[in-house]
Order: structure tokens, then sequence, then C-alpha cells
């Protein structure tokens, strides 16, 4: 075949391929070529996205494993790390909703697994389409399922998350899964191998046909007909991914473990040659030692397939007997499937013979970066300028309750209902009780705190500016809840890099979101990019999504979201003015999409997130409430749901700016009369705005004397899903 139609057929740029014959110095074969489109395929090598990636801070005092392996660690205290990464599942989720989220979740549960840590909270950031459409609603309902379903069985509790509905997401839904793990220092394992002559064992699953070309289909737009693809996506068992952790943590007590990685995107194509890499050393495998439930697979086929639920451990040789028997306990496979090797090779065999053999260097990292331009996109100029002309007269208790009942608004209640956010018993704040979930961590007095967020919306509109709020707000939820933010994980979904628009919105969003971490002091340490979110019709925004974790000191020191004691003062701490850019409301009731965003001033935004954190720890705010997503008046509105205690309110302007723009660097709290001086002077020598707005009260939500009833409130928040569904 010749040399171009080859490349073609395997997805590889003339470039590619002629660099991969040059290393080779010869033509690859079948099974190599498997093994290159899978290393070099976006998902697995961010060959489009490293050159930015590398600008993001990843350097702090509490780092203890940054970018690099399956999951960035943060040192904690008394020995205690936090391991935490996103992943997305995009494509096979908008192929098969339930497996594809559920496989996800799977995945994701399995990097934190191998960095040695017990995994004791899931998230999700999830994208679909309007809900008045018929496929948008199966695809939620189906992501929502399988993330269920997963997380639930496996015994980890799904303790938050963030949903978003946009007409941009109708063809490719986004599926991007967090989890969080704890494990001390010493337990800290490392995905390589090292030492000649020691033993690679595969354990967990036998290996199947499902998910071949995972990571390549991953790696390109959904084009076509979906039903097409359905064999590119893996099936996950959390039955036995439960086994599998027991398994695994119990195998990593053993001295002789030297290496730990999961089988994620590419399988045993993937896997082992990135241990190897790590360890500058190479390795045999020998693809007839491979536990298979599937008869007659070819080297093409156990080599290339995703079968869910397995791990890749290298151990010393001797050893082998120790870990084969832990697994076989727990009613797992494990077999020697290969060794390492002096030459710097990945060398596949048959028995005794050789199918593929390929250099270590040059198989993993080994893409070149492609040639890409970018160039701003022509729809800024126009979008930023288009003005809507506001309502002078406006009935402000329809435009609330509209707002709540909007989906990307309202209760997820319907979510969360279906997820186990109690299981392990260390969740104290629930979703829907705080902007952050948190957990305790038994035997001490300190806590965690878990986010996702980023409004996609903010950054279509000013790549820059947007992400730089994407993870202001992620920091926001945190320090709501008390805690002070100390890592960041982030995903970032893009439509195809190849479009110079595209590729410059997301080297925009990059330098957004590095000056903001940088500012505020915040490293990156994991991460992942799925790019190619796009159909023949439609490009999905560009769409940053920001994990975060927070420390708490002293767990007795917690913020609720809602208000607590009739009598308590309501303040607006932050910025007071800004503008309507991107808002909500705009859409709902103007049917817009555009407008200026708020600038961010980060030094404001430094100064008022240490005041915020120096009256949690005072023990000052009874409430905190970010505000965000729309404005004002519907952040106030929620604190009033948790216990049913509304608020008497005296704003200065009731414009439909002032009550739902959603500028940037605000909070609502409640606090005691007694401490009003107390924090009136803490704020103000800090050089932070304020207003005080009113007290809370028993029965009503009343603004300027339109008052509304908190049951009206709940009945329009809870109905945002529900009356689609």
């Amino acid at each position: 075949m010749a040399k171009l139609a080859v490349a073609a057929q395997h997805g590889f740029s003339d470039r590619e391929y002629e660099a991969i014959c040059q290393a080779l110095g010869r033509e690859p074969n079948e099974l190599e070529l498997g093994l290159f489109s899978l290393n070099w395929s976006e998902h697995c090598s961010y060959k489009s996205s490293k050159r930015f990636l590398r600008r993001l801070p990843t350097v702090g005092k509490r780092v203890l494993q940054g970018p690099g392996e399956n999951a960035g660690v943060l040192e904690l205290e008394n020995g205690w790390c936090v391991a935490f990464k996103v992943e997305s599942h995009n494509h096979p989720s908008a192929v098969e909703p339930f497996n594809g989220a559920a496989t996800g979740v799977g995945g994701i549960v399995r990097d934190i697994l191998s960095m040695g840590a017990r995994p004791v909270a899931l998230l999700d950031s999830l994208r679909f389409g309007e809900l008045s459409d018929g496929k948008s609603r199966r695809l939620f309902e189906g992501v929502v399922s399988g993330i269920a379903h997963y997380g639930n069985c496996l015994g980890v509790p799904t303790v938050g998350g963030e949903v978003y509905f946009e007409d941009t997401y109708s063809d490719n839904c986004l599926v991007n899964a967090m989890c969080v793990g704890l494990l001390k220092k010493h337990e800290l394992k490392k995905a390589i191998a090292l030492g000649l002559g020691n033993k690679l064992i595969l354990a967990g699953a036998s290996t199947g046909r499902d998910g071949i070309h995972g990571a390549t289909f991953a790696s390109e737009d959904l084009l076509g007909d979906s039903e097409e693809k359905r064999p590119n996506v893996q099936v996950g068992d959390p039955f036995v991914g439960k086994l599998l952790i027991e398994a695994t943590l119990e195998a990593a007590k053993l001295p002789e473990l030297i290496g730990l990685q999961d089988l994620g995107a590419g399988g045993l194509s993937t896997a082992p040659p990135e241990m190897a890499a790590r360890g500058d050393v190479g390795l045999a495998i020998d693809v007839t030692k491979v536990p298979l439930r599937a008869t007659s697979m070819s080297p093409y086929e156990i080599m290339l397939s995703e079968s869910q639920e397995r791990m890749v451990l290298c151990i010393k040789a001797g050893s082998e007997q120790k870990f084969i028997d832990i697994y076989r306990k727990w009613g797992l496979e494990a077999a020697v499937i290969g060794a390492v090797i002096p030459e710097c090779v990945y060398r596949i065999q048959q028995g005794k013979k050789i199918v593929a053999e390929i250099p270590i260097p040059i198989l993993v990292g080994g893409s070149p970066e492609p040639e890409l331009d970018t160039r701003q996109p022509r729809y800024l100029g126009s979008i930023s300028q288009k003005r809507v002309t506001l309502a002078k007269t406006f009935d402000l208790r329809e435009r609330l309750l509209s707002l709540l009942r909007s989906p990307n608004i309202g209760s997820r209640r319907w979510i969360y209902q279906q997820y186990d956010h109690s299981v392990q018993t260390n969740t104290v704040i629930n979703p829907g009780e705080g902007d952050a979930a948190m957990l305790r961590v038994k035997g001490g007095k300190f806590a965690l705190a878990v986010t996702m967020d980023g409004n996609a919306r903010h950054v279509y509109l000013d790549p820059y500016e947007g992400s730089k709020r994407a993870v202001c707000e992620a920091v926001h939820n945190l320090v709501a809840v008390g805690a002070e933010p100390i890592g960041i994980t982030d995903n970032l979904n893009w439509a195809n890099p190849t479009d110079p628009e595209v590729y410059w919105t997301f080297e925009q969003a990059i330098a957004g979101m590095s000056a903001a971490a940088s500012a505020l002091g915040i490293p990156f340490v994991s991460g992942n990019v799925s790019l190619y979110n796009q159909s023949e019709a439609r490009k999905i925004y560009p769409t940053p999504v920001v994990g975060m974790v927070g420390y708490l000191k002293d767990l007795d020191k917690r913020v609720p979201m809602g208000f607590q004691k009739p009598g308590d003062l309501v303040y607006v701490v932050g910025k007071l003015d800004g503008n309507f850019g991107g808002s909500e409301f705009l859409k709902v009731f103007y049917n817009f999409v555009g407008g200026e965003l708020e600038p961010i001033d980060l030094n404001f935004e430094k100064r008022l997130i240490e005041a915020m954190l120096s009256l949690a720890d005072q023990k000052l705010l009874r409430s905190t409430h970010d505000v965000s997503d729309g404005g004002l008046l519907v952040a106030i509105a929620e604190m009033t749901l948790p216990k049913g205690l509304g608020a008497e309110l005296r704003l200065q302007l009731l414009t439909e700016e002032k009550l739902f723009g959603e500028w940037p660097s605000r909070f609502v709290v409640s606090v005691s009369p007694k401490d009003k001086n107390k924090i009136e002077s803490l704020l103000g020598n800090a050089g932070i705005s304020f207003e005080s707005i009113g007290p809370v009260e028993r029965t009503t939500l009343n603004v300027n004397g339109a008052a509304i009833s908190l049951a009206e409130l709940k009945t329009a928040y809870e109905s945002a899903l529900t009356r689609f569904l």
C-alpha cells in the first residue's frame, strides 16, 4: 500500500508517517501502526495543546506530585495527602450515554488508585443541549444514570458538580468526571518500570474486544452515524471495580511493588510504554500470557483493547506469586505478561515470535507537534458590541421566579438524589447545602472542600476573561465554605484545533487561567484536554472546567450557604457594580447571548479572598454564597431555601442589571448583629466594598416592598429540571 494511503487510513499526517518510518528505519507493520495511532493520538499525546499547557503554574508549597503522573498530589497535614484529577469521556457518552459516562467514572477512579490513594469522592461537570430537545434529554438521563450506577455500586460518594444546557452541546455532550483520593505520604506510588528482569503483571478483569481504538475515536470530530462508533465505547463493571480497588490497595503495601498504572485510553498499547519511558527502560510483552474473555483475539486486538477494570504492576522478580495470590483472593485475574529488558524498546511477542518492536522514546511523547495557526474569531468583534434595551419597569417577582425555573440555575436535586453522596460517611456538606462539598478526614480535625466549575458562555464571549472567571469562581466556591484553595485540576473541552479560530481561543483561555492561578498562588497539578468536540453542524463553546481542592484546618469553622437565624444582617461584599454581559438573564428574557464581560481585578480578588477567609476563620460568618449565575437576587433566593428563612431587603437600585447581572468578585453573607462593627472594620481595612441590605426574617423574601413567598421560590427552583423530564 502506498505510504500516503497508509497514513490517511490510520489518521496520520504525511509528516507524522514519515517521522515513524524514519525512526524505525522501515515502514511499520499493522500492529505497530495501531500502537502509534493510540500513543500519538491527541487524547494521549496532547500534541496540539502541550505547547500552551507548559504556561500554567505548577509549583507550590504543598505540591508533592504535579503534572506528568496519573493524578496530582498535595500534602495536607499529619502525613495526609490528597490526590485528584479530572478526565473527560465526551465522545463515548455522546454515542452510548450510560456506558460512556459509567466508564468515565471508572477510569478516573483508577487514575487516583494508581497513585496509591483510596478514592473518597467523585464530582462531575456535564454539558448538554437544551432540555426542550428530545435527544438532549435522552443523553442527559443516560449520563446521569451511568454516573449513578458506577459510583453507587463502587461505594465512592458523588458529592458535587455542575451542569449546563446550551444548544452548542446538542451534538457533543460533555462528561467530565473528577475523583479525589486520600493517602499517607509514604504510600505514594508512581507509574514507572525499573530494574532489568523485573516483571510486569496485568491484574483485574480479563481482556475482551471492547473499546478498541477508543483513544483515536476520542481524537477526531464526531461525524457520521453514531451507531458505527458503539464498538469504540468500553463497557465497565463497577463490582469488579470495587474488588480492584481493595486488591490494589492491599498489593500496594507490598515492598516489592515498583510501579503502578491503570489501563485507560489505549490499554496495553499506552500504559506499559509510559511506565518504561519514566524509568528509561524497555519492556517485552507476550500477548499469549494475557488473560482473555474472548476467543481467538489477535495481537492487534489484545494490545488495542480498552477493556475496563485493569491495572499493570511492575514488581521485583521473584515476588510474582505474592501479587497473584492477592488478586485471586479478591476473585480477579492476575498474570505475568512481560518483563523489563535492557533495550529501550517496546517489544510485543506472540510466544517467541516478535510481532512489533518500537523504540520507547519515539513511541511515548515522540509525536511531532503540529504546525497550527491562530486567528481571532470573527464573531468576537460583533457579539461584544451587540446591545439590548433593558426594561425600565418590570415585575421583579416574575423575573426572579422565571430565572429560578431556568435549567441552568434551578435545583439539581433530580441529579444528586440519584447519587449516594453519604457512603463512606465523610461528607459533611452535602449537595445543595453549600457552594462546595466538604469531606472530613477521619481521625483529624481538618477537612477537604471540593468543587468543579466553569461557565463556558463567558469563555465564548471573552476567552481570556471568561477563563479567569472559571478559576476565580472555583476559588469562590471553596472560600464560601471557609476553605483555603490549594490546588487545581482542569479539563479543557474544545472543538477542532486545526481551526485557527478555535486554536486562538484555546491559547487565550490558557493565558487567562494562568494569570488567575498565578495571581492567587494556586498550582495546577493535573488535568486533561479533550479536543475535536464538534459535528458537521456545531462546535461546542470553548469549555474549560476547573476542579479545585480546598483545605480547612478546623472542620468546626465550615460555613453553610443558607440563612441561619432571623435577625441576622445580610451584606453584599466585594465589587458592587458591573455589567450584564453573558448573563443567564439576557438569554432567558431577551434571547440574547452577548455583551462585554466585566474584567476581573486580580489584585482586588486576592484581597477579597483573604478577607473572606479571615472572617470565616474568626467564625464571623453565619452563611455565605458567592454571586454567580443569575446574579445577586438569585444568590439571595438560593440562601433562603436550605432552612426556609427569608429576608427583608432594601436595595439602592432596582434595575435588571443590578439584580441579575453576573459580574464577578461578590459574595452575599449573613452575620450576627453583634459582629456588625467588627466585620465592617475588617472589610474597610482590607479595602473591600460592602453594602448592608437588610435582615434575615422568617416567612418571605421581600425586596423593597415586593414580597415573594418562600414556597413560591422553592416550587420554581425545584421544577427547573423535573418539568422537562
